[in-house]
């Protein structure tokens, strides 16, 4: 696989990147019952829909209260009525379990000196929270929030923050990794150096931007660096 030319930051997706958004219905599928895949499934399908839906319409509410909104309409449609089920899984939510393969990944690319960030619509206190219940902030160096432009990704002003933050002018100077195509996808139209990571193995959505390459895991990630 080609290595990827003048990268000096890797920025990472948060959720379904770094972090198992599955990790919390999992925890209680005991409780849950046999519906607990299809409540793990409309519950992320929800809350990127109503993220995407707030920003067509300009009505922006944070990700906590997106994912709050997301997960009510999921046990609804779904007909799971438990009291404190929601409270139960929105706690987890801030403890989500991160992905075997982070932490190498991020200790090696940190050895090889380019500096790292996370690149989320995770409102910072959600960010936060999971960043520290992973022990993942002595390796990020920089995590930055789709709050500081009030919109959700895919929108070019997200993509565009991160330069900000981390001070650099040209968008191939980044390699941008998620785990969710749409992302990658927007982020390659961007200019990133974008690269899909196969979380859920699947075909590209039909809309504009290329990864420049696909790995299995974050551990082939500081091999193209």
């Amino acid at each position: 696989m080609a290595k990827l030319e003048g990268i000096q930051a890797c920025v990472f997706d948060a959720y379904g990147t770094l972090f198992d958004v599955g990790s919390p219905v999992r925890g209680l599928t005991a409780e849950i019952g046999e519906k607990a895949d299809e409540l793990a499934r409309l519950w992320r399908q929800k809350q990127l829909e109503y993220a995407w839906l707030r920003s067509l319409m300009g009505v922006h509410a944070d990700f906590w209260h997106v994912t709050g909104d997301a997960l009510d309409y999921a046990l609804e449609q779904l007909g799971i009525d438990d009291p404190g089920l929601k409270d139960e899984l929105m706690v987890l939510y801030l403890k989500l379990e991160a992905y075997a393969d982070v932490k190498a990944a991020l200790t090696e690319i940190r050895a090889k000196g380019k500096r790292t960030g996370i690149l989320s619509n995770g409102s910072p206190s959600m960010l936060d929270a999971a960043v520290r219940a992973a022990g993942l902030e002595k390796l990020l160096d920089h995590v930055i929030s789709i709050e500081d432009v009030g919109i959700y990704k895919p929108s070019r002003r997200v993509y565009r923050s991160a330069l900000h933050h981390l001070k650099l002018h040209d968008a191939p100077a980044v390699c941008f990794v998620s785990g969710n195509s749409w992302d990658v996808q927007a982020a390659a139209q961007f200019g990133f150096q974008a690269v899909k990571v196969e979380r859920n193995p699947g075909i590209d959505d039909r809309i504009p931007g290329k990864p420049a390459a696909r790995i299995k895991s974050l551990a082939e990630l500081p091999g193209l660096l």
